[in-house]
C-alpha cells in the first residue's frame, strides 16, 4: 500500500454505531489514498470490528483500542492523531457520513490555496446547510480571517488540517463539554491560510443514534471549564480586542442561552445557578469588555430577566423563545442601532448564516 493523503479518525464507544456506514461513505467513494483510523473507545474491540462487517479486513482500515474511562471524545481522537502519518488529519462522528467525493475535494482545494485548513460544509439532518461559521456575504471560501468569516462559530474541526502544521495539536481532555473549542480556535486564529470547501460535496450530519444519554444539568463552571485552558493560550492573551469580542460574542450566542435553559425549568434550579450564571455572563464581559454591545435586543432582554428576582421558569423561557423570531427587529438590532452594521453584531452574522443555509448562489470573491 501506498502512505494515504488522509488519515481520518473514528471515536466508535457503542455497540448500536453504524460504523460500516461511516466508513463506507470514507472507502467506498474518495479517489485519494485514505486510511480510516476506527478507535473502540472504552468498548471490545471484537465487537466495533464485527459491526464494521465487510469493512473489518479491509487495507484502508486501521481498528485502534483505547481503554481510558473516561466518557470523552478527546482521548480517543487524540489517539488517533497521535497514531497519524499521513499531511493531512481529519475526525468524524461514528453516526455520520461523507457525500461521495467530500475528501477528495477537501484535497483539492488545499492544494489549490495551500490552506492548513480546509472547512468542510456541513449538511444538516434538515437537509440545509449548517449557517456556521457565517462567512463574509454567505459566500467566501478562500483567504479566511478567523475574524472577518467569523470562524469561531464553526467549533468541531470538520475538513481538513495539516498535520505538519498542527500535528502536535489536541483536544482537550478531562473537560464534560467543549473539548474541541480550543481546539478549533487555535487552527482558526493561527493558521496561515485558511478554506472553505462551502460548495463541495458535504459532511453529513445524521441523527439517527439510538443510544443517546441525557444528562442533569451539570454546575456551570464545569460546563464552561474551557474557558481556563482558553485564557492561558497565548495566541488568545495577545489577541487584539476586535479577535475577543469576535470570539466571545459566539461563545455567548453558541452556549450561554442553552446553559441558561437547561438550569431554569424549575424556580428552584433557576434559583440555585442564577448567580453562578451572572457571574459567567461578567466573566465574558472581562474578556471582552464591550462585547454585550454587540448582542440583539432578545439577547439583553434574556439577561435582565436571568438579573431580575422576579423571574421565573416561564418568564425565561418566553424570553428566550423571542430571541428565535429572527425577522424581528428587536433579533436583529442591538440596543444601539448605530451598531446594527458591525461585522459582529446580529444583523450581519445572520444575513450570512442565511445566504449559507439557503444555498444562496456564490457570487465573485474580494479580498
Amino acid at each position: 500500500m501506498t502512505e494515504p493523503l488522509v488519515d481520518l479518525t473514528i471515536a466508535v464507544h457503542s455497540a448500536t454505531r453504524p460504523i460500516a456506514r461511516a466508513v463506507g461513505s470514507v472507502l467506498d467513494h474518495t479517489d485519494a489514498e485514505v486510511r480510516v483510523n476506527v478507535v473502540a473507545h472504552n468498548i471490545d474491540p471484537a465487537i466495533i470490528r464485527e459491526n464494521l462487517g465487510s469493512f473489518a479486513d479491509h487495507p484502508r482500515v486501521r481498528l485502534l483500542e483505547l481503554r481510558d474511562g473516561i466518557p470523552s471524545p478527546a482521548g480517543p481522537m487524540n489517539y488517533g492523531f497521535a497514531n497519524s502519518t499521513a499531511p493531512y488529519i481529519s475526525v468524524m462522528g461514528s453516526d455520520d457520513e461523507l457525500a461521495p467525493g467530500a475528501i477528495d475535494s477537501w484535497l483539492a482545494m488545499a492544494e489549490r490555496t495551500g490552506a492548513d485548513a480546509v472547512l468542510a460544509r456541513i449538511r444538516l439532518d434538515s437537509g440545509r446547510t449548517d449557517p456556521y461559521p457565517p462567512v463574509r456575504g454567505g459566500r467566501r471560501t478562500e483567504r479566511l480571517h478567523p475574524r472577518k468569516d467569523r470562524l469561531a462559530y464553526r467549533s468541531a474541526p470538520l475538513g481538513l488540517i495539516s498535520r505538519a502544521r498542527f500535528g502536535d495539536l489536541r483536544l482537550t481532555e478531562g473537560l464534560a463539554s467543549g473539548e474541541d473549542l480550543t481546539y478549533s480556535l487555535t487552527v482558526w486564529y493561527t493558521a496561515r491560510s485558511l478554506a472553505y470547501d462551502l460548495e463541495g460535496p458535504p459532511y453529513v450530519i445524521n441523527a439517527d443514534a439510538g443510544d443517546r444519554v441525557t444528562f442533569a444539568p451539570r454546575p456551570v463552571a464545569r460546563d464552561f471549564a474551557f474557558l481556563d485552558e482558553l485564557e492561558s493560550l497565548p495566541w488568545f492573551a495577545c489577541a487584539g480586542r476586535h479577535d475577543r469580542l469576535a470570539i466571545v460574542v459566539k461563545l455567548i450566542r453558541i452556549h450561554v442561552f442553552d446553559a441558561i435553559l437547561a438550569r431554569a425549568r424549575t424556580q428552584e434550579d433557576l434559583d440555585a445557578n442564577r448567580g453562578e450564571l451572572l457571574a459567567l455572563l461578567e466573566r465574558f464581559e472581562r474578556l471582552a469588555p464591550g462585547v454585550h454591545r454587540l448582542l440583539a435586543r432578545t439577547d439583553r432582554a434574556v439577561f435582565d430577566e436571568l438579573a431580575s428576582a422576579a423571574s421565573t421558569p416561564e418568564s425565561i423561557a418566553l424570553a428566550l423563545d423571542r430571541r428565535h423570531v429572527y425577522r424581528s427587529i428587536p433579533t436583529l438590532l442591538p440596543r444601539n442601532p448605530f451598531r446594527v452594521l458591525q461585522r459582529q453584531a446580529p444583523f450581519r452574522t445572520l444575513f450570512a448564516g442565511f445566504r449559507i443555509m439557503n444555498g444562496v448562489e456564490p457570487e465573485p470573491q474580494r479580498s
